[in-house]
């Protein structure tokens, strides 16, 4: 099915859309951390790739990324409609995410990707969050 609106239209639609990212994902792992006692961490600060969360103590940047969103490669559906559009939006997703991994790390960051779907896991989630604060800081 083609699209109602032109490109341009929908360019616009589009970017009156505003969010801070997907809120269910980022207050789960919010309340997991709090329930586990885990400390020093900030939301929405003013770091490159506008992180979920950061440990700046730690230098730590942490990224709950969708799994529609992000292209998980186990949850991930495809929409059947528009499908090249999706394709480009989708491997844009991974583009930018792998660079801001990068330019982090580049600027001394330790970085973790979280899936949506690794939230069901706790246990193994803040597993990966532990090792990351526990590790020596350069």
């Amino acid at each position: 099915m083609a699209d109602v609106f032109t490109k341009a239209k929908r360019s616009e639609v589009m970017s009156r859309i505003r969010s801070r990212g997907n809120k269910d994902t980022e207050l789960t792992l919010a309340k997991l951390l709090r329930q586990h006692c885990i400390a020093g961490w900030r939301r929405n600060q003013p770091v490159f790739g506008k992180p979920d969360f950061i440990f700046p103590k730690f230098r730590l940047a942490v990224f709950v990324d969708g799994c529609f969103w992000h292209g998980c490669p186990k949850h991930a559906t495809k929409p059947k409609s528009n499908r090249a559009y999706w394709r480009r939006k989708f491997e844009g997703n991974r583009s930018r995410d792998k660079k801001t991994t990068a330019k982090l790390r580049r600027e001394g960051w330790n970085v973790i990707r979280i899936w949506e779907h690794s939230l069901h896991q706790p246990e193994r989630t803040l597993a990966r969050i532990q090792r990351a604060l526990e590790a020596p800081i350069d």
